[in-house]
């Protein structure tokens, strides 16, 4: 089994670079998202301030570097390159899926990054597929312990499980969320891959002791996509791919269903100017993978320099906005009317 994932690691890591995997016919829905533009901004744009706080951690900038790889090689030059940059630029790393780390020992070098990233928010990662199948809090706080991380993604994937003939078994999921909830050490984050968390999704995370939702949500890469290249060397069920809650409608229905819990946007963000949208959409954060993947096999400083325009676009957007701080630029999004976000037409 261990072999199994390693080989499907690697595919992964092939398909997205060299394949087409965004969603096709659905967008974030972040284009829907109107910046309110300030003529009079009364700011110096070298004074904005993206300072912000997520799970207990300060942060330089609202953006997380998000899950993609590890336990093998590739993997962990990646995972080591996104590292530093993370560490230079005072963002967040969440780690890819730590599942192989646990049951293969050759594979827990390609996690460690403490050693380059010693002051970064790192955020662990296992399926919750897992917990279902007979992990528990043991193994979590296994996994949270080898690496030195803040706190622990639980990824809720049945879609991709289903398409790639994985672990389909997501009965009395929402049960070994509470016991991770309650039991471990670190806050417990609950996160999709890309197909979103929606408003049914987070009524059922209602009552639990959650440090974070990260939405997840379609209209970036569609890992239903990945997982057909992967199995069949092509989209044999386009239909299949294009399923999922867009990351702008993820956010509100989120926010309506989980009042007061951090939401990390991910799922499409590519730009600054997303990111300003998902904070006008009371994102706490946002985290970004693939776009990340071929400038981390370049190495750290390819990563840095693609983080810097990142932010610096976001500068600009707040700036335009007259919106000093992280703060402020979510409360300009207090005032507008979101109902439409997300619902719009499709991508043609």
């Amino acid at each position: 089994m261990a072999d199994e994932i390693v080989q499907r690691k690697r595919r992964h890591l092939e398909v997205c670079l060299e394949d087409d995997v965004d969603f096709q016919t659905r967008t974030t829905g972040l284009e829907d998202v109107e910046i309110p533009y300030q003529a009079l901004p009364e700011l110096h744009r070298g004074d904005i301030d993206l300072d912000t706080t997520l799970l207990g951690r300060r942060l330089r900038a609202p953006f997380l570097i998000g899950a993609m790889t590890g336990g093998e090689e590739r993997g962990g030059r990646i995972n080591r390159a996104l590292a530093e940059a993370a560490q230079r630029r005072g963002v967040g790393f969440m780690l890819g899926s730590q599942r192989i780390m646990l049951e293969r020992s050759e594979a827990r070098a390609s996690f460690q990054v403490r050693d380059l990233a010693p002051d970064v928010l790192l955020v662990g990662n296992l399926g919750l597929a897992q917990f279902i199948a007979g992990y528990g809090v043991a193994e979590a706080e296994r996994a949270v312990a080898e690496v030195g991380a803040d706190a622990l993604a639980v990824h809720c994937n049945p879609l991709q499980e289903a398409v790639q003939d994985g672990d389909v078994d997501f009965r009395d999921g929402r049960r070994r969320l509470a016991e991770l909830a309650t039991g471990l050490s670190v806050p417990l984050v609950v996160k999709e891959v890309g197909h979103g968390i929606g408003r049914h999704t987070a009524r059922h995370l209602r009552g639990l002791k959650l440090g974070a939702v990260d939405v997840a949500g379609a209209g970036g890469t569609s890992w239903a996509r990945v997982e057909q290249f992967v199995r069949h060397g092509r989209v044999a069920q386009p239909d299949l791919a294009e399923i999922g809650v867009p990351t702008a409608r993820a956010l509100i229905e989120v926010a309506g269903e989980l009042p007061g819990i951090p939401r990390i946007a991910s799922g499409g963000i590519r730009s600054g100017t997303d990111a300003a949208r998902a904070l006008l959409l009371g994102a706490t954060a946002v985290a970004v993978a693939r776009p990340l993947l071929e400038p981390a096999l370049e190495g750290a400083d390819a990563v840095v320099c693609w983080l810097d325009g990142f932010l610096d676009e976001l500068r600009t957007v707040m700036f335009a906005a007259g919106a000093g701080d992280v703060a402020t630029m979510r409360g300009l999004g207090l005032v507008g009317d979101h109902s439409a976000v997300g619902q719009g037409p499709a991508r043609s």
